[in-house]
């Protein structure tokens, strides 16, 4: 197996990638189909293929230099960029769908070559009377000629002869644009085409592989001096260099030639340059290079993938992986390539092949896009690329590459999004451990919380609230003993609210405590784990009880708020916790904080069928708190087939006016409170708890309004409910408007 994807002869600059990635832009489609698609859309419709092509290529050759500036690229091109910036399991998964549209890209570039022979084989019937019917017998021997080539010499060939094809490219271009062409039109007019045209998208996708040239300069990266610098500088000067050229040919092909003419003959340009014998000179050349580039960069990318371990097996990884001893050449890539290279050239249809390649670039171009995009976002200090893009042109970049697969074939783009989606299923199930996609999107979603609290605070400072809901943090010590409290907070921050749950440690900071609290926060996740849990949690290392609440009271609300809601939590048959709980009372109302007291039995919530609320004379700050928070625990699917029983404990004079305002309550809050739920309890006939004994004994949480007063009385809480279930004692610190 190869100890590394770089080549260490490697000496390669900028220019074998400009070369690479223009002989590719200016290849087989501008000789054999632009003049094609300027007859079938016209002058201003090839102009505007040209630009919704460089609408995504632009941002991804943007996007390329900038991701390449960031790390240390080695070989596997496009592959290596995307795996190490989106995770090896998601860049595994478009890496063997770009190698499958390089290794295809072999085939049509032949398949283009033999088109090249056209005027050679039509001289040879009109002098020999012998006609090759079928270009398949130029496009295989060609493919064999090929594949010797690239398995006894490798890349080198390859570049030796890369410049005499530009050189012969170069020549046949500047050829055509001297041309005066003797089939011009009578009349100039850039917005004709020919009758029954093709569809404007179909139109793009058989041009768009023409765009997809900076691929190409990629995949030398493992065999270049400095890939920081000449990736970037390649990409973008072939990529602007191709645009510039194809505008100039497009409105040559306008001004030389009818519609009708430009659709009828695919090598229309032989009869519009100076020197006609050039342009299928100049196409076998730019298929050739073309063919040399993919067939260079095809096995490279292979080799890439099989380096990281990303197939299934470890044999074929190293296979795969496994270089020529001398120069790392891909000897067993190149060996794959071409089998698959040979089975598009005995299909021999440019088309459908064209049509193939553009789906697949079109997925790589759009990931690249993408990485760019989220990773402006997340911010990583470890991303710091010296060259640097905008987040709009990529995001620009990743949009227009998922609505153009669409446009241009929805089944075929349809399909490949299947292809890839099973690739990474059948890559994630090999190679859990592989991270990478979670990491980057943790960072955006770390950075739009921080947007969005920042954004919060700021409203809540500027304007009055008004609504209110729960911003609750309870701290506790008995988390592990009971979890009742930590229940509550899952109720009011499920959907109307915000929780954050502490587990207190008492102790003085220093290592044995830090790591007592990270393991404490481990096991906390564990437990609350898939039970519809939307609570943050932490832990809070403090010397006293009350240093903590201080600590907490001044806590940052999660929602880039402030909290405005604390509970606290006591064992009804070890209500020693009152007495802390009695001791930090002032401390907490003074912060302004509503205080809810969960007192729990050892019936707990019960079925979570009946949930009591209990209104007194001395409720006035109270009754709308503990409605609103028994509509908001409602809200919880735990609660799902619960409702709330209101019980208003009045004396007798005041009951018929009190009753009126709880049904003219209920009527303007729209709470899901039946009137037949509403039961008047007469003062007189009854102490309070001698009553809430009577009518809640089977409720499955009571509520339960309490002042300052009644804490100097810890029995006042702690006794005489000894058959109820849970108990939520609330004080509020002001009344709550419940409409």
């Amino acid at each position: 197996m190869a100890k590394s994807l770089v080549n260490t002869n490697a000496k390669f600059g900028t220019m074998p990638v400009f070369l690479t990635a223009l002989s590719t832009i200016l290849g087989a489609i501008l000789f054999l189909r632009f003049g094609w698609a300027v007859g079938q859309v016209g002058f201003w419709g090839a102009i505007g293929i040209i630009i919704l092509g460089h609408v995504v290529t632009i941002p991804t050759a943007f996007a390329v230099a900038e991701i390449a500036t960031n790390q240390r690229v080695q070989g596997g091109g496009a592959y290596y960029i995307i795996s190490r910036s989106f995770g090896l399991n998601i860049g595994g998964a478009i890496g063997i769908t770009l190698y499958l549209s390089q290794a295809i890209s072999v085939a049509f570039y032949v398949i283009a070559f033999g088109e090249a022979f056209e005027p050679v084989i039509d001289w040879i019937s009109q002098n020999y009377g012998f006609y090759i019917p079928d270009r398949r017998w130029i496009s295989i021997p060609t493919m064999a000629l090929l594949s010797a080539l690239i398995l006894t010499k490798g890349a080198n060939i390859g570049m030796k002869a890369l410049y005499f094809v530009v050189a012969v490219l170069f020549t046949s271009l500047v050829l055509f644009f001297l041309g005066d062409s003797p089939i011009k039109p009578a009349q100039i007019n850039f917005n004709t085409h020919v009758a029954n045209n093709e569809n404007f998208f179909f139109v793009f996708t058989i041009i768009f592989p023409a765009f997809t040239g900076l691929a190409a300069g990629l995949g030398l990266s493992g065999d270049l001096k400095d890939p920081k610098r000449s990736i970037p500088r390649g990409t973008l000067w072939a990529t602007v260099v191709g645009m510039l050229v194809y505008v100039a040919i497009a409105y040559k092909f306008a001004i030389s030639a009818s519609p009708e003419d430009l659709v009828s003959d695919q090598l229309i340009m032989s009869k519009i340059a100076l020197w006609g014998p050039i342009i299928p000179i100049g196409l076998g050349a730019a298929a050739l290079s073309s063919a040399l580039g993919s067939i260079i960069v095809a096995p490279r990318t292979l080799q890439a993938i099989g380096f990281d371990d990303i197939f299934p097996q470890k044999t074929v990884n190293r296979w795969f992986a496994k270089g020529r001893e001398n120069d790392n050449e891909p000897i067993n890539g190149s060996v794959i390539t071409i089998i698959i290279a040979f089975f598009f050239v005995i299909i021999g249809d440019v088309n459908f092949v064209a049509q193939i390649i553009s789906m697949f670039f079109m997925v790589t171009y759009g990931a690249i896009c993408l990485i760019s995009f989220l990773e402006h976002f997340a911010a990583d200090p470890a991303y710091r690329p010296t060259f640097r893009s905008n987040w709009y042109i990529s995001l620009i970049g990743a949009l227009f590459s998922i609505w153009l697969m669409f446009k241009m074939n929805a089944p075929y783009a349809a399909f490949a999004v299947v292809i890839m989606g099973i690739i990474y299923y059948v890559i994630m199930t090999n190679n859990e451990e592989n991270q990478g996609l979670n990491k980057l999107f943790k960072g955006v979603i770390f950075q739009l919380s921080r947007q969005l609290q920042i954004m919060l605070q700021r409203a809540d400072n500027n304007k009055k609230d008004t609504g209110w809901r729960p911003f609750g943090v309870c701290i506790s010590h008995d988390t592990f003993k009971r979890r009742s409290a930590f229940d509550i907070m899952r109720w009011i921050s499920y959907k109307y609210g915000f929780g954050t749950y502490i587990h207190f440690i008492k102790g003085f900071l220093n290592e044995e405590t830090t790591k007592e609290s990270k393991e404490v926060l481990d096991r906390l996740i564990s437990l609350s784990a898939g039970n519809k849990n939307r609570v943050y949690l932490d832990t809070m290392i403090s010397p006293s009880y009350t240093s903590a609440i201080a600590q907490v009271v001044q806590l940052s609300g999660l929602s880039g708020k402030g909290n405005n809601l604390i509970l606290f939590e006591f064992s009804r048959t070890d209500p020693d916790n009152l007495k802390e709980i009695k001791a930090n009372y002032s401390l907490v109302e003074s912060a302004g904080f509503d205080i809810c007291i969960l007192n729990t039995s050892y019936k707990s919530f019960g079925d979570k069928k009946e949930l009591h609320i209990w209104i007194s004379p001395e409720d006035y700050r109270n009754a709308n708190l503990m409605i609103l928070l028994g509509y908001i625990i409602l809200g919880h699917p735990d609660w799902k087939k619960g409702h709330i029983k209101i019980f208003a404990l009045y004396p007798e004079k005041e009951m018929e006016e009190k009753r009126k305002q709880l049904m003219e309550l209920i009527k303007t809050g729209r709470l899901p409170i039946s009137p037949s739920n509403i039961s008047m309890v007469s003062f007189e006939t009854a102490n309070r708890k001698t009553a809430i004994m009577k009518y809640s004994a089977d409720a499955d949480l009571t509520l339960i309004g309490f002042t300052s007063e009644m804490l100097s009385n810890i029995e006042e809480l702690s006794e005489g409910y000894h058959d109820l279930g849970n108990i939520l004692f609330v004080s509020s610190n002001r009344a709550k408007a419940i409409n």
